[in-house]
Parts: C-alpha cells; structure tokens; sequence
C-alpha cells in the first residue's frame, strides 16, 4: 500500500485538537525538585494494591526512520505526523515477512479491496475501534479504573468501552458490536483483558487488514512506572488468520492534560475529496 493512499484512508485523524483542561494538575502526581512530571517514579497503586492504571494515556512515538510510510512529510502539521506512529498501527502484521503472513486467502481478498479505496470505516466517520485505537498515537484515551469495571475513555470519535471485572464471563451469544463486550483480571501486576463479541465492519488497523466476527483480542496492561505502560495485543481470528500474533505498544502518560470531546461529522470536509 502506498504511502499516499496509507494518509488519503486517515485524512480525518487530522481534525481536532488535543486536550482540554490543560495544565490542571493532576492529584497525586510525583514532581521533580523544578515541578516537572516525574514519569519514571514508580506505579501508583490502587486501594486493593493492584497497580492504578487510570490516567490519560497516549501511544509512544516512534521516529520516522521506522515508520513504511518511509519519508513522505505531506500532511505533516505540528503536533501531528503520520510517520511518527506505531508501525503496528499502519501494518499490524509488520513483524511478518510476506511469505510467513498469517493471512487466509479471503482475508488477503478483503485486504486488496480495502487497499484499493480511500473510503474507509473512519472516513465516515465511524469509529476506529480495537485493536487500532490502541495503536494510534495521534488520540489519547483516559482509563478510569474503579470496583467492578475499568472504564476506557476514547477521545477518538468520542467511544468507550467498559471492562468488567466483576468475575462475569464473556455472553456465549454477543451482538455484535464495534468495540466488543470486554472482561479483565489481574496476574500479578499485570491486567489481562479478554474480549470478543464484535463486529466486521471496523478494521484492524490503519492498513487496512480485516477482522471477522470470530475476533477474540487479549490486551496484557503492565504499568511498569508512573509514566509508562506496556501493552500487549493478541489477536485471535481464526476465520480470517491461520494463527494467533502478538504485537506490543508502550502507553505515555499525559500528565496534566484530558481528553477532549471529538464529534467527527461536525464540520466534516474530507469525505467529498476521497475516492
């Protein structure tokens, strides 16, 4: 996939702005002697002493040198460049060599027409969902983690997902649904979240590989300091893959910062230019 066509398919990742409430300090963050963040003081805990994950959190940049966009700088704006995002967010199968790719012929098929058109979930302002939202540097999401469900807060079209931790299992019989039905435990101080139950009309990244309705996703959260947390992302669909395949993001810590309401159709202006 081109480079061109990877920019033209996200066009509308480029309209809003990050942040409200800015510079509203947040309770209980470690500062340096200047009153700078202190990103690397170690894990807050919650009451039940597992780690806190809650925060405003953003998916660590990568340096252009490594993204396949290669050194394509259009639609480079301050504060916002393509090429410095997760390459498993342009290709989640970056890791495969095109020989040992995972794909099923069916899924190749689907791939190629998304590949071949501009017009994609997004673009109509539908939404991103996961694992790509995870993936995707450009907007912040915010977890609210309490008894019982840990919310995720997506700025990105406005989304959010509940992760119960209740002790319920996933439904035998989901509707399916954009961001899935989510459950979590913790191992250790790591949490784990199953999730299935979603649709196949998003897609699984910014590339454009396809997902099924047979998608399971395990997500492993690992707060390994205040201002860091890794995440790996397990994918599961046996309908449209051979195999299960991992891939891993490290989440920053935005501190002193929210996320911002982002109604996507609101002033919308790129649809009419995308074929």
């Amino acid at each position: 996939m081109s480079p061109q066509r990877l920019l033209a398919a996200f066009a509308l990742l480029s309209t809003c702005v990050h942040a409200q409430w800015l510079n509203y300090p947040t309770p209980g963050m470690p500062r340096t002697r200047d009153g700078k963040p202190n990103l690397t003081a170690p894990a807050p805990h919650a009451p039940d002493g597992k780690p806190d994950l809650s925060g405003v959190w953003q998916t660590e940049l990568t340096p252009p040198s490594e993204s396949p966009l290669g050194k394509a700088d259009y639609f480079v704006v301050p504060g916002d460049d393509p090429r410095t995002f997760s390459k498993y967010f342009w290709n989640i199968l970056a890791d495969f060599k095109p020989e040992e790719s995972p794909l099923r012929p069916e899924a190749a098929e689907l791939l190629r027409k998304n590949r071949a058109t501009a017009i994609t979930p997004t673009s109509k302002c539908l939404p991103p969902s996961i694992p790509a939202a995870d993936m995707l540097s450009y907007y912040p999401f915010k977890i609210i983690q309490t008894k019982g469900v840990t919310m995720v807060l997506y700025e990105a079209w406005n989304s959010y997902r509940q992760i119960y931790t209740d002790g319920r299992k996933l439904p035998a019989d989901p509707n399916p649904s954009w961001l899935g039905y989510s459950v979590g435990r913790w191992e250790g101080d790591t949490f784990v979240v199953d999730a299935a139950g979603f649709n196949d009309k998003a897609r699984l990244d910014g590339g454009g590989h396809p997902r099924s309705e047979a998608l399971r996703l395990q997500e492993r959260f690992h707060r390994r300091d205040f201002g860091h947390m890794d995440v790996r992302i397990t994918v599961d669909d046996p309908k449209l893959y051979t195999k299960p395949f991992t891939v891993k993001v490290t989440e920053v810590l935005l501190p002193d910062s929210d996320v911002l309401e982002t109604i996507c159709s609101e002033n919308e202006k790129d649809l009419a230019h995308l074929k």
